[in-house]
C-alpha cells in the first residue's frame, strides 16, 4: 500500500525541528510508527522482545550511540526506557534528539511527565480529506480567519458517508479488501478486550461485562448519556459495580480507544449554564458501529442497535455521522494549535454540537445534521449562540450530507462535510 500522507505529518516535523523530544500517541494500528520513521534517523522497537532485551541492558549507552532523531517505538514496553531519554534530554536539550510513540499509557507505573521537554501529539484515524483527497473546499483554516470561500459541490451522499463510517480511518483496515473490513474491526476490538486490556494489568473478573459496557458506550456514540444511564442499558446480568465500570473506562482510555470531546468551559463567553458532561466518543466511528454489530442496510434503514434506543435522540446513523465530523474536525484542529468542545445547557435548552476554539475564547461553531438541507430549525441554536458570544464568534456553520456548499441569508454557511477540509 502506497503511503498516504497525514495531516499530522507536518505537526511532528514541525515540532522535531523545535522541541528536544517528540511524542505521537493515539490507538494501536492508526499509522503512528510508518508517520514517524519518515522523519527519524534511526528507531528502536522496544515492542520487539529482542530489542527491549538489548535496549534494557545498556538504556543510556543506546540512546547516546544513535543518530537523532531517534525513534524510540511503542516506548511503554520499556518504561526505564522513558527516563533515559529524560535524562538525556536535561543533559542536552537540543532539538530533534527524541521522537517516541505510545499506544497505550501503562498504568501502575510511575514516570516523570516530561513536562517542558516533551511535546504530546495525538494521531486519530483518517479524516475525510485525508480519505478523499482532492475534494475539500472549504477549509477550516479559512474559517478561523474569516477568509473562507463557502463553495463547491460534491457527489458524496448518504450512502457514501455510511461505508466511510464502516470502512474505518485505520489505514491498513480501510485500503484493505472490502469484504475483509468488518472481519478485521471486529478482531482489532477482541484483541484490544482479550490482550491489550490484561497487558495493561487489567483483568476484568468477567471479560464479557466489559465487552457490554463498551457495547453501551457505543450506543451512546455523540451524546452526553451519563454514565450511570450507560451501566443501565447493559444487561443486568452482565453489569458490575460503579467503581468496575469507572476501571472499564480508565483502561480504554490507556489504550486511546475512547476520545471524548470535552464540554466548552471557556468562562469569558457569559455561559454560566453549560452542562460539565463530556461527549462521548470511540476513536473512530467503525468501532463504535462493529460494537454495536450494525450493517450498511440497518444504519441506512434506522432499525440500528434499536434496543439502546433511550440513550439518543434520533436514529443511530445520525450519531456516528456526527462521530464521523468530529474525527475529521479534530485533526484539522489541531494541525491548528486548536481545541473541539461542545455545547450543552444544563437544562438542556440549548446545545451546539461542536465548538472550534483558542485559548482566548474565539470560536467556531458547528451544527452536524443528517440532512441535505437544513431549514431554520436547524441553525436555531447557532443563532442563540451569536447572541451569547457576540463578536468571539468567529462563524457558524452546518456540515450536511448534501452536495452544496453556500452561505445563507442568515450568514450560516452550509458546507458538505466531505467539503471541508483543513
Amino acid at each position: 500500500m502506497d503511503y498516504i500522507p497525514r495531516i499530522v505529518d507536518q505537526e511532528i516535523a514541525d515540532l522535531v525541528a523545535d522541541v528536544p523530544a517528540v511524542l505521537v500517541v493515539g490507538p494501536k494500528a492508526i499509522g503512528k510508527t510508518v508517520s514517524a520513521r519518515r522523519v527519524a534517523a534511526s528507531v528502536i522497537d522496544l515492542s520487539d522482545t529482542d530489542q527491549r532485551a538489548i535496549v534494557m541492558a545498556r538504556r543510556a549507552a543506546t540512546l547516546a550511540e544513535a543518530q537523532s532523531p531517534l525513534l524510540i517505538d511503542e516506548w511503554q514496553f520499556d518504561p526505564g526506557t522513558w527516563e533515559a531519554m529524560r535524562r538525556a534530554v536535561d543533559a542536552d536539550p537540543s532539538p530533534g534528539r527524541f521522537l517516541l510513540t505510545g499506544s497505550a499509557n501503562p498504568r501502575g507505573v510511575r514516570v516523570h511527565s516530561g513536562a517542558g521537554r516533551v511535546a504530546r501529539l495525538r494521531m486519530r484515524p483518517l479524516s475525510m480529506a485525508e480519505r478523499r483527497p482532492g475534494e475539500a473546499t472549504v477549509s477550516l483554516a479559512g474559517l478561523w480567519n474569516a477568509s473562507a470561500a463557502i463553495v463547491g459541490t460534491t457527489s458524496v451522499g448518504v450512502t457514501d458517508y455510511v461505508d466511510e463510517i464502516l470502512s474505518s480511518g485505520f489505514p491498513a483496515i480501510r485500503f484493505g479488501a472490502a469484504r475483509s473490513r468488518p472481519r478485521l474491526i471486529a478482531s482489532y476490538l477482541d484483541n484490544a478486550l482479550e490482550h491489550d486490556v490484561p497487558e495493561l494489568g487489567f483483568v476484568p473478573r468477567r471479560p464479557s461485562s466489559l465487552a457490554q459496557w463498551l457495547r453501551a458506550y457505543a450506543a451512546a456514540t455523540s451524546t452526553t448519556a451519563s454514565y450511570s444511564a450507560i451501566a443501565d442499558a447493559i444487561p443486568s446480568d452482565e453489569r458490575a459495580s460503579r467503581a468496575t465500570f469507572d476501571a472499564y473506562r480508565d483502561v480504554l482510555t490507556s489504550l486511546w480507544l475512547l476520545d471524548d470531546v470535552p464540554a466548552f468551559t471557556i468562562s469569558r463567553n457569559r455561559l454560566a449554564e453549560a452542562g460539565k458532561m463530556p461527549k462521548h466518543q470511540l476513536a473512530d466511528p467503525a468501532l463504535a458501529a462493529t460494537a454495536l454489530g450494525v450493517t450498511k442496510a440497518s444504519l441506512l434503514d434506522a432499525t440500528a442497535a434499536a434496543e439502546y434506543r433511550a440513550l439518543r435522540d434520533g436514529p443511530l446513523l445520525g450519531t456516528l455521522f456526527e462521530s464521523l465530523a468530529t474525527l475529521s474536525l479534530r485533526v484539522y484542529a489541531q494541525a491548528l494549535g486548536l481545541t473541539v468542545s461542545h455545547l450543552r445547557t444544563a437544562r438542556g435548552d440549548h446545545e451546539v454540537d461542536l465548538l472550534v476554539h483558542g485559548p482566548d475564547g474565539r470560536a467556531l461553531a458547528f451544527e452536524v445534521k443528517l440532512t441535505a438541507a437544513p431549514d431554520d430549525g436547524d441553525v436555531r441554536h447557532l443563532h442563540w449562540l451569536a447572541q451569547a458570544m457576540g463578536s468571539d464568534l468567529v462563524d457558524r456553520v452546518v456540515l450536511t450530507t448534501g452536495e452544496r456548499a453556500y452561505r445563507r441569508a442568515d450568514g450560516v454557511a452550509i458546507v458538505p462535510l466531505a467539503l471541508l477540509g483543513p
